[in-house]
């Protein structure tokens, strides 16, 4: 991404020698005669470095003064320009904000050199590094800055899913590399003039321009998935998802980290703030979830009218699959009281086709002999209609692998405490609504 320049002086000649000496590729300059115009050019590009001439009719050393206090929360470099050569000048320029101070005339290699140095610290300070990529506060003023740029751009909001049970499984160390080479294939997918940057612990923005951002996302997911299978051990791959250890998630069935990537364009919308921008890659990364593979989904023209996407509703239905009838009554009591609408099964038969898919079932696993509700489980993740639901398995047979190759999401092992599949059956209904 651009660096951005922001020269106050209202000397037509020299402002257009200084930006002609610092405008590239990678650093915009914009120029700005008087107080007023650079305050709303502040606002809405949030410049990296200030340049300030004592040409305007104010103070130098108070005009740094009010710059200092309107970028208290982004913190650009300032650097001051004056005639003067004289040393208390200088003292009283740099303590009232300045970050340097430079006497005219300037030494034109001296002067581009300079600034660059400071643009570069200045990117450096911002530079998270872990991933080697620029920190969220960078991330949010290049969202910013593309909003108010006048050229066509698209952006991709990308997460790791399911990062947290990696972690858990791994520990931290193993999540560092992890991100690490993920952040490495992603800055592999850009060129110079895009930018790549964090916005959360597993998540990135990328900047580009519209006809690249499908095929960054499509380049992404193509990479993640060549070798994620690296990131696993032997027993893992084989069984095809990770069990939790611990006494919080013991038994606890997590799937493998993928890419959820959510594409849109100024091209397709038009953003007033950088809120609207992360609220539509939000919604199109959740609409782009898959429960094990990777998957993106790009934001299109619309094609219908109003009312074509509806929301949906947040689900708290449960089915309860139970044979011993005291602790489905129990259970019916207990989950009915925290706000759910229960319904309790006789059998181990699917609801009928057109009832809405539960947001979880609790399936009683049945005996080491029979395993009747193990093969429930199987046939509800097979069922295209309640594959989605989330499952709690529990049972007498305490054989952790076992349950859960059927699909269950999470083992309770009988007999269990109340409060503790409570925790679990809110944890998996807030999972399957998010």
């Amino acid at each position: 991404m651009q660096a951005v320049t922001l020269i106050i002086d209202k000397r037509p000649e020299l402002s257009a020698k200084y930006k002609k000496l610092l405008a590239s590729d990678y650093n915009y300059v914009i120029i700005s005669k008087d107080f007023l115009s650079s305050i709303k050019i502040i606002k809405d590009m949030e410049p990296d470095l200030i340049i300030i001439s004592d040409s305007i009719n104010d103070d130098l050393s108070d005009f740094c003064r009010q710059i200092r206090a309107l970028t208290y929360n982004m913190r650009p470099v300032i650097v001051g320009i004056s005639k003067s050569a004289d040393i208390n000048d200088r003292i009283k320029v740099l303590n009232s904000g300045a970050d340097d101070f430079l006497s005219e005339p300037i030494n034109s290699k001296e002067f581009r050199v300079r600034i660059e140095a400071h643009l570069r610290r200045e990117f450096e300070s911002n530079l998270d590094t872990k991933r080697i990529l620029p920190n969220k506060n960078y991330t949010l003023r290049a969202i910013k800055r593309a909003i108010n740029f006048e050229k066509k751009w698209g952006m991709l909001y990308i997460t790791i899913q399911n990062f947290n049970a990696y972690k858990e499984a791994y520990t931290e160390l193993a999540s560092d590399k992890l991100l690490q080479t993920y952040s490495a294939i992603i800055r592999a997918s850009i060129s110079g003039k895009d930018y790549a940057g964090k916005l959360g612990e597993n998540s990135f923005i990328v900047i580009t321009d519209t006809i690249k951002a499908e095929k960054i996302a499509k380049f992404l997911i193509f990479a993640f998935d060549t070798v994620v299978s690296k990131f696993y051990n032997e027993n893992d791959l084989k069984r095809g998802y990770l069990i939790l250890q611990g006494d919080e998630f013991a038994g606890k069935r997590a799937d493998f980290v993928h890419f959820t990537i959510g594409v849109t364009s100024n091209a397709i919308s038009k953003f007033k703030n950088s809120g609207q921008v992360l609220s539509t890659l939000e919604q199109l990364r959740r609409m782009a979830e898959q429960p094990t593979k990777s998957n993106y989904l790009m934001d299109r023209p619309k094609l219908s009218g109003k009312g074509s996407v509806k929301q949906r509703e947040y689900n708290k239905n449960i089915y309860i699959y139970e044979t011993d009838e005291a602790l489905s009554t129990l259970l019916y009591t207990i989950f009915n009281l925290q706000g759910y609408n229960v319904k309790i099964m006789n059998e181990y038969k699917l609801p009928p086709a057109k009832t809405e898919p539960p947001a979880l079932f609790i399936v009683d696993a049945g005996d080491l002999e029979k395993q009747n509700g193990l093969k429930f489980c199987a046939k509800l993740k097979s069922s295209a209609i309640f594959r989605n639901s989330k499952i709690i398995a529990t049972s007498i047979i305490h054989d952790k692998e076992l349950v859960l190759n059927t699909g269950a999401d999470l083992y309770i092992p009988k007999p269990y405490e109340i409060p503790a599949i409570i925790k679990w059956a809110d944890s998996l209904v807030k999972e399957y609504n998010k």
